[in-house]
């Protein structure tokens, strides 16, 4: 099967070494780490975003392939019949012949979820990244498999990256090559929001103070904390981007001043906050928290708004010991947090906070992380293709596994 790569993801230089980025999380969910590393490093080299499989009732495996902010993007489908087994087979397949049909020869593996393992561990890489954004395996519904899989990726990576301080921290002795990694910020693309003044139309009918949150609603959002706040203050009005993931919709607190607006791309983002009062970071305080550091942290400062936040450990170290962000986790707390940030000035808070983010970027982020990268492939030698191809005829059409752009 001769797969033919999409021309505006290809014009990179022939002798990079490409990147085979291996994600738990789809391109288009919410562009967030991922997306941001993954399509600087696709102006200097190809990289493949290869996605978790799709189940669907399909006769045999397909793989698509579409550009998308530069990258190739790499979605597997296979049938929904497939055990378990047969699906792992099946991934394997897919990279081997997504090497083959693409002329891949010296290629990073870059893990952000260790499962990946699974189906791409047979692969001779010339260097192997793992970016640990999240604690994945403290996560809702989360495989028991996955701390066992994640020490043997460990043992293979050359270079580790944790998303946080926190996480760090709590990895820094597992590893001997890794650093931490805050996520970063696209100062200019958030800071927009302080001169849009049109409001998008289904935000703009509500009345002020408006207080905002944005992000993936799960199991690391402080329902009780929402719901006792909206009811302290039925004059505000609480906007809620993101899409609702592995809880059940019918959980979450539906009152008068609550407004659940769906999901919302990022270049959208700006355009709500700027008519915003106030930002929110509405974490619980347990396991799937203990080590996030949120992204949105820096962007909502970025925008110019005042910020509360639950005591999430890489909120209070830097932002709150800063007095950038204030911090509460009661709902008086929350909501005499909220009444101060709303009555102060705001021009202080914004100097400081753009004194912070001074010379914080993803393009800084991105360069550190792709100087290390470089430093770990100079210490590995070339390895040596693999002569073999898969042979998976159990599950595998006699065809192949239909690659196509």
């Amino acid at each position: 099967m001769n797969l033919r790569t999409p021309s505006d993801a290809a014009a990179v230089s022939s002798g990079s070494v490409d990147l085979i980025c291996l994600c738990h999380l789809r391109w288009n969910f919410v562009f967030q780490r991922p997306q941001h590393l993954m399509s600087r490093y696709a102006r200097t080299r190809r990289v493949f975003f290869v996605e978790e499989p799709l189940f669907e009732d399909v006769a045999g495996p397909r793989v698509s392939i579409e550009a998308r902010d530069g990258v190739l993007v790499v979605v597997p489908t296979l049938p929904r019949s497939y055990t378990p087994d047969q699906a792992l087979v099946a991934q394997r397949a897919v990279m081997d012949q997504l090497i083959q049909a693409e002329g891949i020869s010296r290629f990073v593996l870059w893990y952000y979820t260790p499962l990946a393992m699974k189906f791409a561990g047979h692969l001779k890489p010339a260097a192997t990244v793992y970016d640990c954004m999240d604690e994945l395996s403290a996560f809702k519904n989360a495989p028991a498999e996955l701390v066992t899989v994640e020490q043997q990726l460990l043992r293979c990576a050359d270079v580790v990256f944790t998303g946080g301080q926190s996480l760090y921290e709590a990895k820094k002795h597992r590893h001997k090559n890794i650093h931490a990694m805050p996520s970063s910020v696209d100062v200019a693309h958030f800071a927009a929001a302080r001169k849009i003044e049109t409001q998008p139309a289904d935000q703009r009918h509500l009345a002020r103070p408006r207080l905002g949150f944005y992000g993936v609603l799960d199991e690391r959002l402080d329902i009780a904390l929402l719901d006792g706040i909206a009811e302290a203050r039925p004059d505000w009005q609480f906007v809620m981007l993101g899409p609702v993931v592995k809880i059940d919709p019918a959980d979450l607190p539906r009152r008068p001043n609550i407004h659940y607006l769906g999901s919302k791309k990022y270049d959208e983002l700006p355009a709500y906050i700027a008519g915003w009062d106030l930002a929110l970071l509405l974490f619980a305080r347990n396991e799937a928290t203990r080590f996030i550091s949120p992204t949105k942290t820096p962007e909502y400062l970025a925008a110019g708004k005042p910020v509360v936040s639950t005591s999430i450990r890489d909120v209070v170290s830097p932002y709150g010991d800063r007095d950038l962000v204030r911090i509460a986790d009661s709902v008086p707390d929350f909501v005499r947090a909220c009444e101060a940030a709303l009555s102060e000035p705001p021009e202080p808070r914004r100097v400081r906070a753009d004194v912070f983010l001074r010379g914080t970027s993803w393009d800084r982020t991105w360069a550190k992380t792709a100087a290390l990268l470089d430093a770990a492939m100079a210490d590995q030698p070339s390895p040596q293709p693999d002569a073999t191809p898969s042979t998976q005829t159990d599950v595998t059409p006699s065809a192949g596994l239909g690659l196509s752009a």
